[in-house]
């Protein structure tokens, strides 16, 4: 056993560090999952008049700039607070608060939309049992696996990754297969789904990208595991960064022979279905319900990952007595587990899937990841360039540059997120600052900490 798992007679129980990079960044790839685009792909086609590849590289070059930050933060407060602890040591403690309670909607919902998305897939496998069965079976699933501790749920994921890769291969071959049969191509052919002059609009481009950029959702969950990784200054930079550049590439070639083989033609009638409809194309209904299947595989383990960044989230705020600490500050002995935690999400997201629909589910994601995200590129460029940096060349490119860049590109996405989305998301921040005034009496007492472990280093 290593000194990071050996927990002394009497001590209190904590998270442990047994992840390494390779970990980390396997957890990143589930999070986002390495078929992100094709569920957006129809919708991301029809609002960018076709040019998805171009809105993609641009949206992963935008997300980086946050990502860099996310990494630059966890190198100075390697907690499993993230975002939350990030802001709230640098710039606030109560913008620290009001952006974890972002957060934990954000987390919550993520585990619900794939609860939802999973029972639909399920059905579309063995459509005698009923959705309700099935989502009672996925929110056992989920919960169950994270229940059995980190380490578990990493070896669980590398099998996932393992799966998804060999789907992803084999479509790309059968798709490569199929563009270089198709015979002569007119001028121009391989260049349009980046450019084509008579469809490319900057606006629609833009508002492509808004949508592309969901693509990328999930990479912040890297961070959640600060507590639990090896050498954590390090590999959460590292594996953050990495994580968004292999998806974006990726995502990239995926839509890109996809757009080869069937060029967008205004609008997609189906834009849900669209890269199914693709697969089927050039692989037939084996190749299409390949895909439906990987796809229930993915978001299996997109809930399954978020609910474990959501129980570290909420771990790290009750520690910090944003939440009550008797229950959400607890990490089960045996396991290394916020149990507490990882149940409580479980019944939420079950009781949530019955009540909320998979698509107002995914808008109102958007409103507490984007506040997460302002805030990290605040902290990042407070605490490097105003409190700790040199006034040099690089200091100004990664320090001052890079996360105002990122601030910026995430307040435009943000405030043009649809009106309903913005009201759900303000009553929700509205019942935190309610929450936070009654705990603190009128804001008359601390309204949270943030320690960071002592072992963090």
């Amino acid at each position: 056993m290593s000194s990071v798992d050996f927990v002394a007679p009497g001590a209190a129980p904590h998270l442990r560090r047994t992840l390494n990079l390779w970990n980390l960044i396997v957890y990143g790839i589930i999070l986002i999952q390495p078929i992100a685009p094709m569920g957006i792909y129809g919708g991301i086609a029809n609002k960018a008049h076709g040019h998805v590849v171009t809105t993609l590289l641009i949206a992963m070059f935008a997300m980086m700039f946050t990502a860099l930050s996310y990494g630059k933060m966890a190198r100075a407060y390697p907690s499993a607070g993230s975002a939350y602890t990030y802001v709230g040591s640098e710039l606030n403690p109560f913008l620290g608060y009001l952006t974890g309670w972002s957060m934990v909607m954000d987390y919550l919902l993520n585990p619900l939309i794939c609860i939802i998305l999973c029972s639909d897939l399920s059905q579309n496998i063995v459509p005698e049992i009923p959705h309700l069965l099935w989502a009672i079976f996925y929110a056992a699933l989920f919960t169950l696996l994270n229940l059995r501790g980190v380490k578990t749920s990493a070896t669980v994921n590398n099998w996932m990754v393992a799966g998804m890769s060999v789907v992803v291969a084999v479509f790309l071959f059968v798709a490569v297969r199929y563009v270089l049969g198709m015979g002569p191509k007119l001028p121009g052919f391989y260049t349009r789904p980046f450019f084509d002059s008579a469809t490319f609009h900057s606006t629609w481009v833009f508002q492509g990208t808004s949508l592309a950029v969901l693509t990328y959702i999930g990479f912040d969950g890297i961070s959640t595991l600060s507590e639990e990784v090896e050498n954590p200054r390090r590999n959460i930079l590292l594996a953050t960064v990495l994580v968004c550049l292999f998806i974006g590439l990726l995502s990239a070639v995926e839509v890109y022979l996809a757009q080869l083989i069937a060029p967008w033609t205004a609008p997609l009638l189906k834009p849900d279905t669209a890269y199914v409809d693709v697969a089927g194309k050039v692989g037939g209904l084996r190749m299409f319900h390949l895909l439906n299947l990987t796809l229930l595989v993915a978001n299996i383990g997109s809930g399954m990952g978020t609910q474990m960044g959501a129980a570290r989230l909420l771990y790290g705020m009750g520690r910090g007595n944003a939440l009550p600490r008797s229950f959400f500050g607890k990490v089960d002995a045996r396991s290394g587990v916020p149990a507490n935690n990882v149940l409580l999400i479980g019944a939420l997201a079950l009781g949530g899937s019955f009540l909320m629909s998979y698509e107002m589910g995914a808008e109102l994601l958007n409103f507490g990841a984007f506040i997460a995200f302002m805030g990290v590129n605040l902290a990042a460029f407070v605490r490097y360039f105003l409190r700790e940096g040199d006034r040099n060349l690089s200091s100004v490119i990664f320090n001052l540059i890079c996360p105002w860049a990122g601030f910026i590109i995430c307040a435009f996405i943000w405030w043009n997120l649809a009106p309903v989305t913005k009201i759900f998301g303000a009553l929700w921040l509205a019942a935190g600052v309610a929450y936070g005034a009654v705990r603190t009496r009128g804001f008359r007492k601390e309204l949270v900490s943030f320690d960071v472990p002592p072992d963090a280093a």
